[in-house]
């Protein structure tokens, strides 16, 4: 399958589960919704893998690897995010959370000593102020805490990392979906050992719009997304990886426009453009 299908269906898919997560949330408690989202994600892989003869056996260090990516892209990245999403606008936390190029390009830097690309720059200064034209109405509010803030760019800086240790697992040369199987468990494990620590109620939830969005972020929107999204990771490399998520609050928008009866002003509109025109700008061939 081609990268830019992989890249697109990323983008796509988690454009997709802006709503999906509004809808899970909303019967149940945050740590509590994010558990089940990986221990759902995380049995269907096994099992697929399974019935499919696909696992194999793994060393100490391999599972290493795949722990400390649980930990940074399955886990603690969420629980930041999720809890900056109690306390500020959604609009606030995809600018945010679009950061995420930049911080891919910073630590690879730092970490791997990967040089970005000189379009990176102009291409994520266009994207970030696209997102931030996208949303200017919620921006303007400015109900954001310091603390809320803390939480958006720590959740984005540690899903950065977790970018970061995805390179390193394709380096333990771990078969992707393998790979994705594992560091899920390990991530589910992480997250209900929180739960436990926290207090959390552990509630059951009986509505059927909560298990319906729960399969689709399990399976979609984790399974088959981080799999697309690590394999342009370690494709293209985390800095232009990272411009996907500029570009899926757009998705979001979209979906919202039909659902939510979502209007379309000048500026979001003019936001859009500028956001697709930093795709192009970063992606674009030189002749």
């Amino acid at each position: 399958m081609p990268i830019s299908v992989h890249y697109g269906l990323t983008v796509l898919i988690w454009g997709l589960t802006w709503t999906a997560i509004r809808l899970q949330v909303e019967s149940a408690p945050v740590d509590i919704s994010v558990f089940y989202r990986f221990l759902m994600a995380s049995v269907v892989a096994l099992v697929v893998l399974a019935l499919l003869g696909r696992l194999q056996k793994l060393t100490l260090k391999q599972h290493g690897w795949l722990f400390l990516q649980g930990l940074t892209l399955y886990s603690v990245n969420f629980l930041l995010i999720y809890r900056a999403a109690e306390s500020m606008t959604s609009g606030l936390l995809a600018v945010v959370f679009s950061l995420a190029a930049l911080f891919n390009a910073l630590n690879g830097w730092l970490w791997l000593r990967l040089k970005p690309t000189a379009r990176l720059y102009p291409a994520v200064a266009l994207g970030i102020t696209g997102v931030a034209l996208l949303f200017w109405h919620d921006l303007q509010l400015g109900n954001a805490t310091g603390a809320s803030i803390l939480f958006a760019a720590a959740g984005t800086f540690w899903f950065s990392m977790g970018n970061l240790v995805s390179i390193k697992v394709r380096l333990a040369q771990i078969p992707l979906l393998v790979a994705n199987a594992w560091a899920m468990v390990y991530g589910a494990v992480i997250l209900g050992v929180w739960c436990l620590l926290q207090g959390v109620e552990w509630v059951v939830p009986t509505s059927a719009t909560f298990w319906g969005a729960t399969v689709f972020l399990a399976v979609p929107g984790s399974i088959i997304a981080f799999y697309c999204y690590i394999t342009v990771i370690q494709t293209l490399g985390a800095d232009r990886a990272g411009y996907a998520t500029v570009l899926f609050p757009v998705v979001a928008l979209s979906v919202s426009t039909w659902l939510e009866g979502f209007e379309w002003t000048t500026t979001a509109v003019l936001g859009a453009l500028l956001a697709i025109l930093g795709n192009y700008v970063l992606f674009r061939r030189v002749k």
